[in-house]
């Protein structure tokens, strides 16, 4: 059981008082930090359980200084914790996280709502992002999560809102797959469900949670991973989109994959001029352990930053990584002992709080973002800037991405990206090829409607009850929404004047943000309490984040890379766009 001293639990109590009283996001940079500090406290001590549960067998122990495929003996202490097939835990009491069933779960109708809330009819841009961000975003929760593909053999029938154009009545939407370890509910549902991911940071996106899938990937030869005489990666599309499904799939995470496949490859170059005598699982191996690291450095001191710009969390995130000390002490002393304040959560203890570690369904929930994919996107040429082709974002979707690529170049297609605005996260917004999406199967889904669907069918409370589980300040009512007054109308139509009865989704997207912030508060109370914890619960990111096991080139890799570091090394003709950006996931130059 999780013990905070008694000055963190000092400083938890202050913290959720100035909170309520004004506000985190109100104060000075430091006394900000503070508060977050305790915020974060509380939350570790009351918003961790397990979903307990039968677990897969882990096998034998392994070489212990690699990971493994299926993330089993991630931990030596619990073997099975985090690897894949194990549930979801939960960040709200088992009283709150009750799945809703009946009339219940369809009121009010998730079409209505997406509809008449979500549904962008004018793109609203994000301007201090690039479309990267939104991509990176789809690409690192693939890594973390995904419930399986879910089958319309198993649908939820939706009443046909009038006057709505969708060809069938009722709408079919497909429920998630239930968990097998678990009591079926009378209507074939479950309380429980199944991560078919590992739970860990350690790149599953890429190398896979499977056997089979890893190695498809291999080439068998110097730890390397395959790459075609094309540049993008030499293995059937379907099995890189295997991880959440064919249907998530797009140009920007075809990109993505890519980059970080090349980047595998490039550290395996490295490691075999220093360690000739190593073999292909050696490198592989070692290759893995650090092109991991690497991705969840960029995402907590660059991609986070760029998203969350407030000035307390650009203070925040880089202590994640380096500690309250900073980067230049870090990378002129070292560190000094295991403590994460002063130096960061990279080797520091191993902490588990008040549960083993798991990702949960409600931080799922939160990271729907949706809005953040534009409908529209010009092509362009880095070199002259100039206009190759405008594209609806179909033409750039499922396994057809590759076409798009080969077509324009991948150099070209980054570019594209590069210098493109996402769109922010907020009502009214959701891209309208979701509205009636085709999946590969030829069934058609309101992926806007599902998101809503989704978390009410697991069990995530509704936004108001969820705000109070997560110790916020309670709502006064809708005049609290950061809306328009027609929106406010709308949304009390369609919850019936009833607050509590208003969807986390549009709870979240029709809140008051923080400056500089690109996503609620709310969604980041979960990010603040998660975000640490994927790295302090893995040996990996504490006590063995050190030279013995990443090796000193490895050590010296993450202490030198950056995203734009990763893109030039494999396209050095980006450089004239990514002249001057400080973040490159904001927006690039445009190259005359």
């Amino acid at each position: 059981m999780y013990r905070p001293s008694l000055l963190q639990r000092t400083i938890a109590r202050v913290a959720e008082k100035v909170d309520h009283r004004w506000g985190w996001d109100r104060l000075p940079a430091y006394p900000g930090l503070l508060a977050l500090l305790g915020i974060r406290e509380t939350l570790r001590e009351d918003n961790l359980y397990d979903g307990f549960g039968p677990t897969p067998d882990p096998g034998p122990m392994p070489v212990t200084d690699v990971r493994t495929v299926d993330g089993s003996w991630t931990s030596l202490e619990s073997p099975t914790m985090g690897m894949a097939g194990t549930r979801f835990g939960r960040n709200v009491t088992v009283a709150a996280g009750r799945p809703e069933t009946g009339d219940r779960l369809l009121d009010p109708n998730p079409r209505t709502v997406s509809t008449e809330l979500l549904l962008r009819h004018d793109f609203i841009p994000a301007t201090t992002l690039n479309v990267l961000a939104g991509a990176w975003l789809q690409f690192e929760t693939r890594d973390w999560f995904s419930h399986g593909h879910s089958e319309l053999d198993r649908a939820l029938e939706v009443p046909r809102p009038s006057g709505d154009d969708w060809p069938e009545d009722p709408i079919r939407m497909p429920r998630t797959v239930p968990d097998h370890t678990a009591r079926l509910l009378p209507d074939g549902s479950t309380e429980t469900f199944l991560n078919t991911e590992t739970h860990w940071w350690d790149a599953s996106q890429l190398y896979g949670s499977t056997r089979e899938f890893q190695q498809a990937i291999r080439t068998g030869s110097g730890g390397t991973v395959r790459i075609g005489a094309d540049g993008l990666v030499d293995v059937d599309p379907a099995l890189l989109s295997s991880s959440g499904g064919a249907d998530g799939f797009w140009l920007g995470l075809e990109l993505m994959h890519t980059v970080f496949m090349r980047e595998h490859n490039a550290i395996c170059a490295r490691l075999a001029r220093t360690y000739p005598s190593w073999n292909d699982e050696q490198l592989f191996g070692k290759a893995r352990l650090i092109n991991a690291a690497l991705i969840a450095k960029i995402h907590t001191v660059e991609w986070t930053p760029a998203i969350l710009g407030h000035p307390t969390l650009q203070l925040g995130m880089r202590a994640n990584w380096w500690g309250i000390a900073g980067e230049r002490v870090y990378r002129r002393f070292g560190r000094f002992g295991t403590g994460d304040f002063l130096f960061g959560i990279p080797g520091s203890e191993t902490e588990q709080h008040a549960a083993p570690y798991s990702i949960t369904e409600d931080f799922v929930s939160v990271y729907r973002m949706h809005p953040l994919l534009p409908d529209d996107f010009v092509m362009a040429d880095a070199a002259r800037g100039s206009t190759l082709e405008e594209l609806e974002f179909m033409s750039l979707f499922g396994l057809g991405s590759r076409e798009t690529i080969d077509r324009i170049g991948i150099a070209n297609a980054f570019y594209s990206l590069g210098i493109a605005h996402p769109g922010a996260v907020t009502l009214h917004n959701s891209p309208r090829f979701m509205h009636r999406l085709a999946r590969t199967d030829g069934e058609h889904i309101d992926l806007a409607a599902l998101d809503v669907l989704r978390s009410r069918e697991r069990g995530v409370p509704r936004y108001a009850e969820f705000r109070r589980q997560l110790h916020m300040r309670p709502l006064r009512g809708f005049e609290d929404f950061g809306v328009d007054e027609e929106t406010r109308a709308r949304m009390r139509s369609i919850y019936d004047d009833d607050l509590e009865k208003v969807d986390l989704t549009v709870g979240m997207f029709g809140e008051k943000l923080p400056r500089g912030f690109g996503f609620s508060d709310t969604a980041f109370r979960i990010f603040l309490l998660m975000a640490s914890r994927r790295l302090k619960s893995d040996r990996f990111y504490t006590i063995d984040f050190r030279p013995e096991v990443y090796t000193p080139e490895g050590m010296d890799w993450l202490d030198t890379t950056t995203m734009s570091t990763v893109l030039l090394r494999h396209y050095p003709e980006l450089a004239p766009a990514l002249r001057g950006v400080r973040n490159a996931f904001a927006p690039w130059q445009a190259t005359a």
